[in-house]
């Protein structure tokens, strides 16, 4: 009986060891699955790690130099004077007359180019979300502007549009007031009477079809059966519009303000080209420009490329929770 009851407690003992804490026994197969599953994980990790640490070293680490030149007194004009300034910096970006005023342009440009964009695609989606022949070329068509590099659209708009003197918008004031007979038509220059909003038109053209392609694939997954029941039933089509297509809009309006708000807060190229931030249209970029590379103020500089990029970290958190809803609308 003694040699049993010993054999009875290794057995239970070894038992014990294998059992993990709440769980089955761990046998080796076990043990030797999870560590080829480890491993399995890792194997297909791997090759992302050279693109990892490459986005790492381009993006982070500038600015984490960045984030650290702004809060140092470093003027290029006062090498002797270079130091640590604390948030200094923070606070000329948000006392400045003139950087205040970037950001009052900024937001009004931002808002105005979205907003009238969102607008124009959706009437112009609604038009091609109908059956007609060459729809496909005409699609193809509206979405060039959004192709075009930024510089070349900006010099197209600058001396091919708005020149005051071969400009074609003047040339079709001229054969417009022709037609009426009058030999004195109107000649402005656009540019100097209404820089703002000269910029803002080149950007709302350009624009315009990339809110186009987003509302467009909204309308395509609208649920047809649906909308066939409801002309059945009589309804029209501003009440189909109003409570069936725009409601189905709504995340898609939302996506595409969004993500062009995150690209045209960021936009240097029109401000740049078409004014060189003058007549009161720097915005924000632009002045950034200005003071790194004009005024060499690279501690207010980098303080004015923070709270730009934490706007910008801002509106894409919005964008990314949004693009997150619709993925789980469109999967239930």
């Amino acid at each position: 009986m003694t040699d049993e009851t010993t054999d009875r407690k290794a057995v239970a003992m070894s038992t014990t060891l294998e059992r993990a804490p709440g769980g089955p026994p761990q046998t080796p197969e076990v043990r030797s699955d999870g560590a080829l599953r480890r491993s399995s994980d890792w194997a297909r990790r791997a090759p992302l790690l050279p693109a990892l640490i490459f986005t790492i070293v381009i993006t982070q680490l500038p600015f984490v130099a960045t984030l650290v030149i702004s809060f140092m007194n470093w003027n290029a004009y006062y090498p002797d004077e270079i130091g640590f300034a604390g948030i200094d910096n923070y606070v000329s970006v948000l006392t400045d007359e003139n950087i205040r005023h970037s950001i009052i342009v900024t937001i009004e440009m931002t808002v105005v180019v979205v907003l009238v964009s969102l607008l124009l695609g959706m009437g112009i989606a609604l038009l091609l979300d109908r059956k007609f022949r060459g729809r496909g070329i005409v699609r193809t068509m509206m979405i060039t502007p959004f192709l075009i590099v930024p510089v070349a659209a900006a010099l197209v708009w600058k001396h091919a549009l708005y020149n005051p003197e071969y400009g074609l918008l003047n040339g079709a004031l001229t054969w417009l007031w022709g037609l009426f007979g009058s030999d004195n038509p109107p000649q402005p220059d656009w540019i100097t009477q209404a820089p703002l909003l000269s910029i803002e038109v080149a950007l709302i053209w350009q624009w315009t079809p990339f809110m186009m392609l987003i509302l467009l694939a909204g309308l395509q997954s609208r649920p047809l059966d649906v909308i066939e029941a409801a002309n059945l039933d009589g309804a029209s089509a501003w009440q189909i519009f109003r409570y069936m297509t725009f409601p189905h809009l709504r995340q898609y309006l939302e996506l595409g303000g969004l993500l062009g708000a995150i690209y045209i807060v960021q936009n240097f190229d029109y401000v740049f080209t078409i004014t060189s931030g003058g007549l009161g249209t720097a915005n924000l970029p632009y002045t950034i420009y200005q003071l790194f590379y004009q005024a060499h103020d690279y501690g207010r500089a980098s303080a004015t490329g923070v709270v730009v990029v934490i706007g910008t970290i801002i509106i894409a958190t919005l964008a990314l929770r949004t693009v997150s809803s619709l993925f789980r609308e469109e999967t239930r």
